[in-house]
């Protein structure tokens, strides 16, 4: 297109007063404002500008899209006033799916949180004395139950429990308040990072504690943590390996080791578990993945992990051990900073009295943990015969869940698979489709097909999931 030509285009173009001086335009501002009708507008125009520019609209062409303008207005306008954070469908089969907003909560938490938005509430206020009182009382008095085995393995050794915003500030907070100024002891094999690229020395140089690597990649004993200690040792800490392991030639101090290394000592000992499940996993099928009971019971002094990974509740990162260790923290100033509001207590509240109540199917993460591979399959196969079509090729298949989150890297649970291939869509397209289906349906490719595994799929949802492809078969 000659400048000439493209120079009378762009003098065709309304100014966007003239665009909101339109009857069509006052009655959007009546229910969006005018200040948002004036944005989407400029929009609009901005992108008939580029077109111009870049020679995608000829006279005809932008004779058609001013006809239509307010109408382009008015979808902008709900296009950028729509929530951008949305709920969508978890086909790939990863439980604690990170980038999906890993565990889904329950409805006992979700009701609680309503119920605790909605009004004021008691969230630091000592109804019996009516004073002020304590924000973490609401969860530590329920974790002091589920936790109270490690006590009477441990005599004399009271537990309590405090939350902040997750198990990375979790870390934080306890190197700060135990090892501020001193040297932590840690295996070079638990130099971990993890997704977001968080990584344990940087943590530990934020905190104020010195980190002294022991061991080697592969092999730490637990005499190198005898031999690193000096006057200088505040902490003996050990990190799980939440997205990898080291196999072969390996060697690892154990948790009685280590334990009777801190006793001997007189040093404390944290382990930092990541997910920290409340739950007994062998039951599922799931090994190699230590409970935070487990740990408490060995004796190790602080554990701190994840409120919305294998515990199944809201983001929060929680600091269970001896009282004596965790009273301290209370009272550091970081813990104000790091603190969680009212939400996540009453989602967390609510969580944990369903662990109390056993009603571990209240508990999405843990249900979708117990469900068989016979019940995902007679899922499927009811799915899939919905869908079957001349254009979608429908396969059930055998396969793997796993649980993410950087939980049990190794162990998988089985499952069925619906298996899809189309002969006028490319997988790349298929994929594209169900993203952009309403709610969205996320699935995973695998050798040339996109599998759904219904593991993470609510039941009710299974519906959507057929209307959406069935649009994409017709």
């Amino acid at each position: 297109m000659k400048n000439a030509a493209r120079a009378e285009l762009f003098r065709k173009l309304p100014a966007v007063d003239d665009v909101l001086r339109a009857p069509a335009a006052a009655s959007l501002a009546e229910c969006y404002g005018h200040d948002s009708v004036a944005d989407a507008a400029r929009a609009v125009l901005a992108r008939l500008r580029q077109e111009i520019t870049s020679g995608l609209v000829d006279d005809d062409g932008l004779e058609l899209a001013l006809t239509g303008l307010m109408g382009a207005v008015e979808h902008e306008l709900r296009r950028a006033m729509e929530y951008s954070l949305r709920p969508l469908i978890n086909a790939t089969g990863v439980i604690l799916h990170t980038n999906l907003g890993r565990a889904p909560l329950g409805d006992s938490a979700i009701e609680h949180i309503r119920e605790t938005a909605a009004s004021y509430s008691n969230l630091e206020f000592d109804l019996a004395a009516g004073a002020r009182g304590k924000r973490d009382v609401h969860v530590d008095r329920l974790l002091r139950r589920l936790l109270s085995e490690a006590v009477e393995a441990n005599p004399g050794e009271a537990i309590s429990t405090i939350v902040v915003n997750n198990n990375a500030a979790a870390v934080l907070l306890a190197l700060n308040t135990l090892a501020e100024g001193g040297e932590v002891i840690v295996s070079r094999g638990e130099l971990v990072e993890i997704g977001g690229s968080f990584r344990i020395p940087d943590v530990m140089a934020k905190s104020g504690g010195i980190l002294r690597e022991v061991g080697t990649t592969n092999r730490t004993r637990v005499s190198d943590y005898e031999q690193a200690i000096t006057e200088r040792t505040r902490l003996l800490l050990r990190v799980h390996r939440s997205n990898f392991e080291i196999t072969g030639f390996t060697e690892q101090a154990s948790t009685a080791e280590l334990v009777a290394l801190s006793h001997k000592r007189g040093i404390p000992l944290m382990e930092d578990l990541g997910s920290g499940a409340l739950f007994d996993l062998h039951s599922v099928g799931i090994e190699g993945e230590t409970g935070v009971l487990d740990r408490l019971r060995a004796g190790v002094d602080i554990v701190t992990y994840s409120g919305d990974k294998l515990l199944g509740g809201p983001q929060a990162g929680l600091i269970s051990g001896s009282a004596v260790l965790i009273a301290p923290m209370r009272s550091n100033s970081l813990f104000r900073a790091l603190r969680v509001d009212k939400l996540i207590y009453a989602a967390l509240e609510a969580t944990l009295l369903d662990y109390i109540r056993r009603d571990h199917d209240a508990i999405p993460t843990l249900r979708m943990m117990r469900l068989s591979k016979e019940e995902i399959g007679g899922r499927a196969e009811a799915l899939g015969r919905q869908i079957a079509g001349a254009k979608l090729k429908v396969e059930i298949v055998d396969g793997e869940s796993i649980l993410g989150g950087g939980a049990a890297p190794s162990s998988v649970l089985p499952t069925r698979l619906l298996a899809l291939t189309s002969d006028g869509l490319s997988v790349d397209e298929l994929t594209a489709h169900l993203r952009c289906s309403d709610p969205a349906i996320i699935a995973r490719v695998d050798e040339g097909r996109v599998l759904l595994d219904l593991r993470t799929v609510f039941p009710e949802q299974d519906s959507e999931i057929a209307s959406a492809l069935v649009r994409i078969r017709a």
